[in-house]
């Protein structure tokens, strides 16, 4: 069961079941509040909004089948779960029919409740994760939007940009069908798969639009004193997603590095993280071996910053590193868009700093970074 504790309202007009009830969901971890009967239940539910309802169905004042519309009516994503006794099957079935999420009867075990619980509280997770991605998607739209605009002064780009948007929304109108169809059938597994396509999906249309907007769009540059500490951490949350779905060990060391950076942070964190996109798709994409690594490492020497990344992925020949580098090229066919290492090395250069790449087929790969003292 998720650990995260939920509000729930327990609404019964016998004070055991009450008294039991609140015992076993607080063992569990949850909040709970106590009502007699629907008429003071909905006085609650105003004022703490509860995620949860467990109500009984036969009670003096308002039943639960009556309570059970009002609270959906107030709150349709509001899970409610019915306490039915055995006579009660006809109005246990109503109950469904206006959107009861489970029902337990009495005597109430305890085991059954907990289960009836968990099933509603991965309802609600699956709901409250189906709404940031689509609210992600909806910004997304909008990127997209103020993307074609970019794109209208930019021909050269024009085919190369389209396809890969083009094959990047397919992915994310197949995630997010995925998920919906799981969540009409609260088939959990396929809300899973549709939030990861649309996790994948998201993470590279923000990427590509960043390199774009960074490509296409003139800026000065913003030297900032950057605590190292938190540069490694902004860099660190950004794998995160990136790395969730692949097995592979990110290890950072900064031992010998300044405790402050003077850098342009949006931009280099961009250059780096671009590099390490690129070494992630190199460990994914050799499938000789399991357990990859990337390290990056961050070191002053003498009057220079030095930061270097490694991973131990399928490498490159000899043709393919020449040109890692030029707009547009890409050796990742559909995965890749281009931009990536081409902006890399303008924001590099903008930095005065300069970046080299050794690579061996089937070994690995290492981007070295070389800023002067003036951004150390």
């Amino acid at each position: 069961m998720d650990k995260t504790p939920f509000t729930i309202l327990i609404v019964d007009d016998e004070e055991d079941i009450r008294e039991v009830l609140e015992i076993a969901l607080m063992d569990m971890g949850h909040e709970v509040f106590l009502a007699p009967d629907g008429k003071k239940a909905l006085e609650l539910f105003e004022d703490h909004h509860p995620s949860i309802v467990i109500t009984d169905i036969k009670m003096p004042v308002m039943g639960g089948i009556e309570l059970l519309k009002q609270v959906k009516r107030r709150s349709p994503d509001t899970q409610v779960i019915m306490i039915t006794g055995h006579g009660d099957m006809d109005l246990t079935i109503d109950s469904l029919k206006f959107g009861a999420t489970d029902f337990i009867t009495k005597p109430v075990n305890v085991d059954i409740l907990e289960i009836a619980v968990t099933k509603a509280v991965d309802q609600l997770i699956a709901q409250q994760k189906l709404v940031e991605y689509t609210q992600k998607l909806e910004l997304l739209v909008l990127e997209k939007t103020k993307l074609t605009d970019h794109l209208s002064s930019l021909g050269l780009m024009l085919g190369t940009v389209s396809h890969n948007i083009k094959g990047l929304l397919t992915n994310l109108d197949g995630g997010l069908f995925i998920a919906r169809s799981g969540l009409q059938k609260k088939n959990f597994d396929d809300i899973a798969e549709g939030m990861d396509l649309l996790s994948q999906a998201v993470e590279k249309i923000k990427q590509l639009i960043m390199d774009i907007l960074l490509y296409s769009k003139e800026r000065s540059m913003d030297i900032q004193s950057v605590p190292l500490d938190q540069f490694i951490k902004d860099i660190q949350e950004t794998m995160k997603m990136k790395l969730a779905s692949h097995p592979i060990d990110f290890q950072v060391k900064s031992d010998n590095a300044p405790a402050t950076l003077n850098l342009d942070p949006s931009s280099m964190m961009s250059a780096l993280v671009n590099m390490l996109d690129n070494a992630v798709d190199a460990c994914v994409e050799d499938k000789d071996q399991t357990g990859h690594v990337i390290r990056l490492t961050i070191e002053e020497k003498g009057d220079q910053l030095v930061i270097k990344i490694q991973d131990d992925g399928c490498g490159m020949d000899v043709e393919t590193k020449s040109r890692i580098f030029d707009l547009f090229f890409s050796s990742k066919q559909v995965k890749g868009t281009g931009f990536g290492l081409f902006i890399a090395r303008n924001i590099i250069a903008q930095h005065k700093g300069t970046i080299t790449v050794e690579s061996v087929k089937r070994r690995g790969t290492t981007f070295t970074i070389f800023l002067p003292r003036l951004f150390v």
